[in-house]
């Protein structure tokens, strides 16, 4: 399961919608407890691709997020994105960009009028979804 405070999901989704139609991106980090991530900081990061179908997280920033996660005491949990009018779940480039299978990949879908945030796990190009709580 994975925890995210309401206030950081209205984060995500306020930057998202703010670059759409561009995918948002950006990274998760926080805490593990058994089977369990409590996400506690999330990262806006820039697309620097500023493209509509895909991201690159800009990796100055990336470095400073995970120099601030250390300093912080918190671990990466994975990263996050937007689609802004596709499904929240990966697509075939997300799937195959996954290199991480112990992170979290979070999709912000705005294709309908209710936005829709999913997490997954990714490996070997399969993505099972994360029991996901907003609290």
């Amino acid at each position: 399961m994975i925890r995210l405070h309401k206030e950081d999901y209205e984060k995500i989704l306020a930057h998202a919608r703010k670059e759409a139609p561009v995918e948002a991106c950006g990274l998760i980090a926080g805490r593990i407890d058994g089977s369990d991530k409590y996400i506690e900081k999330v990262y806006i990061l820039t697309n620097v691709d500023h493209a509509e179908e895909h991201f690159t997280l800009d990796p100055k920033e990336q470095l400073a997020s995970v120099k601030d996660m250390r300093a912080n005491g918190l671990v990466p949990l994975g990263n996050w994105h937007s689609h802004p009018v596709s499904p929240s779940r990966p697509s075939d480039e997300d799937k195959r960009l996954a290199y991480d299978s112990k992170a979290s990949y979070m999709i912000l879908s705005l294709m309908e009028e209710e936005p829709v945030l999913n997490s997954f796990h990714v490996e070997n190009n399969e993505a099972t979804k994360e029991e996901l709580v907003i609290e």
